[in-house]
């Protein structure tokens, strides 16, 4: 049922599986302390790429989410966003009966989805033929079946869909969502990205472009380094970031924690060129304009900014002008930090951890700081609270997400203070 009026909408639940640890208690406790989880990629040998380093879930084992019959019946992007979704249900407190669950939805999307499993199932076809291809194989892999799967687990039969909108694609899921839920047509949505694709195909492609950090192979925990002058790249993280979205009365009348409100949500698009940012920021700053107009605020409210920030010359470069562009004056009272110095960039997922993480920086009043940021260059001359986390009295915060193809996103939130 739709309404004329635009309901609010709670954060009650976060859940995050990253290279910082598997749970939200661990990723925020890394970020906090300022900790790297970059490490050598172990999943194969990398050891003749260019890049050979990445932020790998450390001691994630499926069976703790999934049977283990049915392990390989799904993807590890489906297996991260079981457990995500997990950690997040569990810390709303949300149960869903009957009676609520067509008001109950999933959007959980994915940048890349299931690439490991083509990568084997590939190996399998030229080596053993195709009568040993799995049956499992296009299901496993298939970018919707993560927010399937997670219905299946909570029996929730509202709104069901995926984002693929590449590196935009975790924020997209959760403005999306939070649409859902303010147009009345659903209560309740588990929301966010998932992405694992440390492969040698996808390294491989990146490195390609020329997209990845190469420089600090030997010192993998100084390789992603947003706005320093010698940031040469990203580094490829995998993980997922969920958040339960609701709606606010009705969060309130079940007594369920809530970390914050959040107020907007814009999209854009660069319209410049498949990969490269526009050079001005010109998307990026219709994306925030945009959010800042849906949540009825003015540039000087926002206090904190949990950036892009991926570690590239170019995106890096882009993002401050659009910030300059957006805030004027004030760019220079924010503060702004990229946690991909710490988490890399999670591609797909990154835009449902940083929401994630917007979320907790609200509720706990502590900005995780930019790590990696010796000497700012050329053009990036604003507060990224660098090497140490920053205690804030913090009201209201925005996060970016920008992807290839010119495509963006901009989450505003508030602290919830009743």
């Amino acid at each position: 049922m739709r309404t004329s009026t635009r309901r609010r909408v709670a954060v009650t639940g976060i859940g995050l599986v990253t290279p910082l640890g598997v749970g939200t208690e661990p990723t925020w406790e890394g970020l906090v302390a300022g900790r790297s989880g970059i490490g050598p990629i172990t999943r194969f040998d990398a050891s003749e790429y260019p890049s050979r380093i990445a932020g790998e879930v450390e001691g994630f084992d499926p069976t703790r989410w999934v049977d283990k019959k049915d392990v390989k019946k799904g993807d590890l992007f489906i297996h991260f966003a079981l457990a995500a979704s997990q950690f997040a249900v569990d810390d709303a407190g949300l149960e869903v009966g009957p009676d609520e669950a067509g008001r109950a939805g999933v959007l959980i999307g994915s940048g890349i989805g299931g690439l490991p499993l083509i990568e084997t199932m590939h190996k399998t076809l030229l080596e053993r033929g195709p009568s040993r291809v799995s049956p499992f194989f296009i299901p496993g892999l298939i970018v919707n079946m993560a927010a399937g799967q997670v219905s299946i687990r909570y029996g929730m039969r509202g709104p069901n869909s995926a984002v693929c909108t590449a590196c935009t694609t975790g924020l997209h899921a959760v403005g999306d969502a939070f649409r859902l839920i303010q147009q009345g047509d659903a209560d309740v949505m588990l929301a966010g990205g998932t992405e694992g694709v440390t492969t040698p195909l996808c390294i491989a492609g990146f490195a390609a472009m020329r997209a990845l950090s190469t420089h600090r192979n030997d010192d993998p925990q100084r390789a992603s380094r947003p706005w320093d002058r010698d940031r040469d790249g990203f580094v490829i993280g995998e993980g997922a970031g969920l958040l339960v979205l609701e709606e606010l009365e009705r969060a309130e009348r079940r007594g369920a924690p809530i970390y914050a409100e959040i107020m907007g949500y814009g999209m854009s698009a660069d319209a410049y060129h498949m990969s490269a940012p526009h050079p001005e920021g010109d998307g990026a700053v219709l994306a925030m304009e945009k959010a800042l107009a849906d949540a009825g605020l003015e540039p000087e409210s926002i206090g904190y900014i949990n950036a892009h920030g991926t570690s590239t010359p170019l995106g890096d470069l882009a993002e401050v002008k659009a910030v300059h562009r957006v805030f004027g004056e004030h760019a220079h009272n924010l503060a702004i930090s990229s946690t991909k110095s710490m988490t890399g960039h999670l591609l797909g997922a990154a835009g449902g951890l940083e929401a994630g993480i917007l979320a907790l920086a609200l509720h706990h009043q502590v900005l995780p700081p930019t790590i990696n940021l010796d000497e700012p260059g050329e053009g990036c001359d604003l507060d990224f609270v660098p090497h140490q986390a920053r205690p804030m009295d913090l009201e209201v915060a925005l996060t970016n997400s920008f992807g290839f193809g010119g495509t963006n996103g901009t989450l505003v939130m508030r602290r919830f203070s009743g």
